[in-house]
């Protein structure tokens, strides 16, 4: 059984039986992958701290091309995107549903990759959270070539749109946009996601409540 070490974005996890944890993952070079944290729910798991959504880790996992899940050997942190504000954990857990839906199992994607990773850079480093998670829609909607341009949107929403075109995330502090600006693209993008995935996110729900409350 090979021996696999690869660098990851943690997408999602759930429980399995009394002390493990299933761990999707996206790898940088071997695509989305499935696998067997065993203990990950222990008090002194080895796997403490690296299984929150969208955490850059450094993983280890053996593959038996007869199974489904891989077997993780180690999850070892890098950068945690809860290094930035209080509601990074609400849109970490957005970023890692939304690749978690487009990236297929075991397909190789390295630019869908990249942009998660940074997007845990950006968030780490503190960049407004509004216009990042508008950046990686916009971003997402385009490397998936669902993205449809809306006339309707206002001059100010394309011009945000336009540099985020041609500036990396970590310059979108100096990018002037207003909230309503921000709201009117969140409405688009959310509508043209649900559109091609067919459903409404859970995270998205959680985001709604968060802000009505």
């Amino acid at each position: 059984m090979p021996l696999y070490t690869a660098d990851a974005l943690v997408l999602r996890t759930y429980k399995l039986g009394e002390a493990d944890r299933i761990v999707v993952f996206l790898t940088s070079d071997r695509g989305k992958k499935r696998g067997v944290a065993k203990s990950a729910r222990r008090p002194r798991s080895r796997f403490a701290g690296a299984l929150e959504p969208l955490t850059h880790v450094r993983v280890a996992y053996f593959e038996k091309e007869t199974r489904e899940l891989v077997s993780l050997n180690y999850a070892e942190p890098v950068r945690s995107p809860m290094a930035g504000p209080g509601e990074a954990v609400h849109y970490a857990s957005y970023f890692a549903e939304l690749i978690d839906e487009w990236a297929p199992e075991g397909d190789p994607n390295e630019t869908l990759y990249r942009l998660g990773a940074s997007m845990v850079d950006a968030m780490a480093a503190g960049v407004p959270i509004e216009p990042l998670a508008r950046y990686f829609e916009h971003w997402l909607l385009r490397l998936q070539g669902v993205y449809e341009p809306d006339d309707r949107l206002s001059e100010e929403a394309r011009a945000f749109l336009a540099a985020a075109r041609t500036c990396s995330p970590f310059r979108l502090g100096g990018v002037a946009v207003s909230e309503r600006a921000l709201r009117e693209l969140e409405s688009a993008h959310r509508a043209l996601i649900a559109m091609h995935l067919e459903k409404d996110l859970r995270s998205v729900r959680v985001l709604r409540e968060m802000r009505r409350g």
